[in-house]
This record gives structure tokens, sequence and C-alpha cells, in this order.
């Protein structure tokens, strides 16, 4: 067995454990954005959010060659800014929903999101999608259908937030991809991070509400983890190909389950479940597809 041979999987041991403590992060976001959205009003949370990602992305840049002049040069300004602006945008409807379906449902919905980027991948970067990847991307949405339950009692259109925000963040990772042809992963995270907080500030600056003392902590803590999160991530893509932690990324799902269930008394039903399974089922599938062709 040769160094390098060895070297490559190591590497993907710790990518895959990277990932799986990014999404443990991220879920713990999930969950103290929840609880403070319940508390005070969802803009505002996601503003002050957003104050402490700009410092981050600033900061991280500061620290790389060419410091934040080369990270904010751009060629295509107009595309990062609605890319900025479509994600903090997406954030401020997930955390909505958070309040009104729970952490439970919301997540379970929200795992279609690498469907959506498999459906819409042809229209918006003319990549090809052969008829293997639809029938999981059609098997996939089965699996919402059973969750949103429409022939079943009294349908809730508040079902179909989390199906937004997934699409939503979707389309935000395509126009990333997109502009991955020009810009450097350094250059779309600052934009994404400065134009996000712009953008949040002029919005929730109108929605202030004082906080006591206790939920200061609590939004400290979702800074940190918002920073933390990010940094983890930015770890694993360094240390592992996306092609292989990719699938791992779903463990969010059950984290943020769990949380849901223990700290806020979400029950899980059984056509969650199941169309949760179904739904990371055909992602993984497609994500199996998509490194196939590659």
């Amino acid at each position: 067995m040769t160094s390098a041979y060895v070297m490559k999987e190591s590497n993907a041991r710790l990518g895959i454990m990277l990932m799986v403590a990014t999404t443990f992060v991220f879920a713990m976001q999930d969950g103290i954005s929840r609880h403070l959205a319940g508390e005070y009003n969802v803009l505002m949370v996601v503003m002050i959010r957003y104050w402490f990602f700009a410092a981050f992305v600033t900061a991280v840049a500061a620290r790389k060659a060419g410091g934040v002049r080369a990270a904010a040069a751009t060629r295509q300004p107009w595309l990062q800014s609605f890319r900025a602006v479509l994600l903090v945008a997406e954030i401020c409807v997930a955390i909505w929903g958070f309040t009104i379906l729970g952490l439970v449902e919301s997540h379970a919905v929200f795992a279609c999101y690498p469907l959506l980027i498999a459906a819409l991948s042809g229209p918006v970067l003319g990549e090809s999608v052969g008829w293997r990847r639809w029938t999981a991307i059609g098997v996939g949405f089965l699996g919402i259908v059973i969750i949103l339950e429409p022939g079943f009692g009294v349908f809730q259109p508040a079902a179909i937030i989390p199906l937004v925000s997934a699409l939503m963040f979707a389309l935000y990772g395509l126009l990333t991809r997109y502009a991955a042809r020009k810009d450097s992963a350094a250059t779309s995270f600052f934009w994404t991070g400065t134009v996000g907080m712009v953008a949040m500030t002029a919005v929730g600056a109108w929605y202030w509400e004082p906080m006591t003392g206790g939920d200061w902590m609590w939004m400290g803590l979702l800074c940190l983890t918002g920073a933390g999160g990010h940094f983890l991530l930015i770890k694993t893509y360094e240390v592992a190909e996306a092609s292989v932690v990719q699938p791992f990324a779903y463990f969010q799902l059950v984290f943020a389950s769990v949380m849901g269930v223990i700290l806020f008394d979400e029950v899980i039903r059984a056509n969650v479940a199941v169309g949760a399974s179904i739904i990371v089922a055909a992602g993984l599938f497609t994500f199996w597809r998509e490194r196939q062709a590659r």
C-alpha cells in the first residue's frame, strides 16, 4: 500500500469526522435560532448573527495573501451580491419555519435540497442529468409528499416554508458553483458575509427589540456556532474531496431532530420518518451517481 494511498484514506476519514462535527455545530445553531426567534423578531436575530459573520469573513480574508482587497476583487459583483442576499433571505425563511413547524419537520423537508440542486443543474449550469438521477429526484419528491400529507385532513400551508427554503438554498448552491468559474472560494465567502450583513442591517434595524441578559448569552453562542460551523466546513473541504464528505451532511437532520425532541418536545411522526428516509436515500444515490459520472 503506497504512502499516497494511505494519506488519501487518512484525509478522507478526517474529512468525514470534520463534516459530522460541522453538522452538529450547525444543528446547535438551528436550535439556538429556534429559541431566539421564538422570543424576538427573526429579522433582528439574523441581523445580529450576520454582524458577527461579516467580522469573521473579514478576519479570514485579512489573513490570506492580498488581504481584504484581494478577497473583495470580483468580475461579477451583481452575481455575488445576489447570492449573498439570496442566502440571507433563505436563512430568514428557514428560521421562520423552525418557529412554526419545529426542527424535525423543517429539516425533514429541507433535506431535499441536494435533489433540487441536481434537478436545477441542467437549466442553471448546463450540466447533463441522466434518467437515473431524474428517477432519484422523483423518488425524493415522493418522500416530500409523504411528509406533507396533502390528502389527509387539513393541509397546512406552513408546511411549504421549508420547501421554499430548500429551493432557495439549492439555487444559492448552484449560483456559487457558477460564480466559482471566475472567482475564488475566498471571494465568494467574503461577499456572502459582507453583502449579507449590509442587506440584513437595512431590513433588520427596523425590528430592533431589547433582549434580556440571558438571551444575549444565547445570541453570543449563536454567533460562535455560526462562525465555528463555517470554519469547520472550510477545514473539511481542505482535507477531503467534496464527493466523499457531502453525504455525511445528512447528519444535520439527525442532530437537529434529536434536539427538537429533547429540547423542544417535538414528536417525530411516522410519515415524517418514512418521508425523510426516502429523501435521504434518494439524495445519497444522486451523490453516488455524480461521483460515478466524474
